[in-house]
């Protein structure tokens, strides 16, 4: 068994993670996962006001090309998908397993625990049962494509990495 580096996961995971969330934006601009009644406050902004975030905060923009840009919703965005793309790359090592499907089955899994369990729990976003079927297809669709890209950038990342040694 070849010993893990596990700098070299976690960077891979990290950057993988980063460009995926790119990827997953990018889905979202195809696909919109919510209405816009129900973006007006995304699922970022709405999580960080029920931890007592200020929604002067939440709701801050940047400017880009005439149009406003919630930075605070791509902060939170990008974090989520670089830590889940770090968990992946590092686990991955540990646990082969976690990367059965080129990591499809844990986007899916991502996706389940988050948009189905926890957020609807917190009463971040509605019961499952009760988001559109467009923002359920939208998720899971964008969910295994995002992971699905962490594994492939994450691999060559790491194996890149290693082979500078």
């Amino acid at each position: 068994m070849a010993k893990i580096n596990y700098k070299a996961a976690l960077v891979a995971g990290l950057a993988a993670g980063f460009v995926s969330g790119l990827v997953k934006l990018g889905w979202e601009n195809l696909m919109p996962p919510r209405t816009p009644e129900r973006d007006a406050t995304n699922p970022p902004q709405k999580l960080l006001e029920q931890l007592g975030v200020p929604k002067s905060v939440t709701h801050s923009t940047y400017t880009y090309s005439g149009h406003q840009l919630p930075w605070v919703s791509y902060l939170v965005h990008f974090s989520f998908s670089s830590g889940f793309g770090a968990l992946y790359s590092v686990g991955g090592q540990l646990l082969p397993w976690i990367k059965v499907g080129q990591g499809i089955p844990f986007g899916l899994g991502v996706w389940e625990l988050f948009h189905v369990e926890l957020m609807p729990k917190l009463g971040t976003v509605p019961r499952a049962k009760e988001q559109p079927l467009e923002e359920h297809v939208s998720e899971i669709l964008g969910h295994a494509v995002w992971m699905w890209s962490t594994d492939l950038m994450a691999n060559q990342i790491y194996q890149h990495l290693n082979n500078q040694k």
